[in-house]
């Protein structure tokens, strides 16, 4: 299905999607991986694929329509190709998947680099025909991952003809963000245009109960069309259970729900959010994360969890430190 009539679905999860990051690579940075997951040496190709099929047959189930991956993430477009290809009657999926990062630890949680940056012309062509190779028609959605101020992509207008070329084809460019400066690369990346003509269709950041800096700038993006997609609303495992500050676990007591499901919650009531990711790893996580639906907010709850928010560089440099396990 077109990303464009992702807007149409209308099951009652349809603003939440899965994304693949933590279950399609043995590391990453998701608080306890070894609870979630096993040890690291358990975690083979084929039970990572196994899980990841469990986790999309779950979710499709429960009404998600749209799935996540990057070429970063290990095996995630071929998980989800193999997923895809078993039961091709499910046209109405929408798939979404990102370049820019080539995935170097070799199916290892030890690596001394588990990604390399690089947001040139010769990597999108690499990874581009890559992407092809594995999803074929059943990509959407082709997003720059992790546009920062300084990244050549916002300036390479080689690179823009490209990405106009196939969005003339009928893919979906975007962009995702990271890091403290998210707002000012959302703003700039809304001025390229080619031929006129805006380039980039949806935005994919970084907002959660601890980080809302970006906020403004995707009420902006919204504005002016793009489909704002949100990562990391659970902060990499920090609002979940244990995890969770006092307050959230508070109220995810008054709503009887978890703490994940509150801290979804928050992304899922702010007015530009199309489409807000799952980064679950069990079925059990999966279905906590989409009771985020049913969650209703009050302003005395959402004024106490306004008072969590952190400073987007002591956010960023405490996600910068997290462990890849």
């Amino acid at each position: 299905m077109p990303f464009a009539q992702l807007a149409n679905v209308t099951t009652p999860t349809s603003h939440l999607g899965l994304g693949l990051a933590a279950v399609a690579r043995p590391g990453y940075i998701t608080l306890n991986r070894n609870h979630d997951l096993g040890l690291a040496e358990h975690r083979t190709p084929e039970a990572l694929r196994t899980r990841t099929h469990e986790l999309l047959d779950a979710a499709y189930a429960q009404g998600v329509r749209y799935f996540d991956a990057a070429r970063s993430y290990g095996r995630s477009e071929e998980f989800l190709a193999d997923w895809l290809n078993k039961t091709p009657a499910r046209d109405d999926v929408v798939v979404g998947s990102k370049w820019g990062y080539t995935y170097t630890a070799d199916w290892t949680t030890d690596a001394e680099r588990h990604e390399v940056k690089d947001h040139t012309l010769p990597t999108y062509d690499r990874q581009r025909a890559e992407t092809a190779h594995l999803l074929g028609a059943h990509l959407d959605l082709y997003q720059i991952h992790s546009l920062t101020p300084e990244s050549p992509a916002l300036s390479d207008k080689a690179l823009h003809a490209r990405l106009a070329e196939a969005a003339a084809e009928g893919l979906t460019v975007g962009f995702s963000t990271s890091g403290p400066a998210q707002a000012a690369t959302i703003r700039a990346a809304l001025a390229v245009t080619v031929d006129g003509e805006p380039l980039f269709r949806t935005v994919q950041s970084t907002y959660n109960v601890l980080e809302t800096s970006a906020g403004p700038a995707l009420a902006e993006a919204h504005d002016a069309g793009l489909t704002v997609i949100v990562k990391e609303g659970m902060a990499n495992g920090r609002l979940a259970a244990a995890q969770a500050p006092d307050t959230v676990r508070t109220i995810a007591e008054e709503t009887g729900l978890g703490a994940d499901a509150v801290a979804l919650a928050l992304v899922l009531r702010q007015p530009w959010a199309g489409v807000v990711l799952s980064g679950a790893a069990t079925a059990a996580q999966l279905a906590s994360n989409l009771h985020a639906a049913v969650v209703d907010l009050d302003e005395d709850q959402l004024s106490r969890l306004a008072a969590l928010v952190e400073e987007p560089h002591l956010y960023w440099e405490r996600r910068g430190r997290l462990p890849w396990h």
